[in-house]
């Protein structure tokens, strides 16, 4: 999760579109120029050990006057932890 973020900050479509898994990537990223991304806590995360072959991460993404909730579902594919889909539980204004 911490990595996907990264590359949202840094705009990196190639990452974020590898690390996604086939059935549910699109294909392409847009990015908002005026964005500005200012942190990220991960509030909870559930199964995703080398145990598991699925997990979810719920995560608050900070941007400039605002913050994203989203539960995210992962998966493992070939070995690698790849990004499904998620449940956006809140948009709001940063306290």
């Amino acid at each position: 999760m911490r990595s996907r973020y990264s590359a949202f900050v840094r705009c990196d479509a190639a990452y974020l579109l590898r690390t996604w898994h086939p059935r549910t990537r699109p294909p392409g990223v847009e990015f908002d120029p005026g964005m500005r991304w200012t942190g990220l806590e991960i509030v909870e995360s559930r199964d995703g050990s080398a145990f598991h072959s699925a997990g979810t991460v719920t995560f608050e993404a900070r941007y400039r006057g605002g913050v994203l909730r989203e539960r995210s579902r992962f998966e493992r594919v070939g070995g690698a932890w790849v990004y499904v889909d998620g449940d956006v539980e809140g948009v709001g204004v940063a306290e």
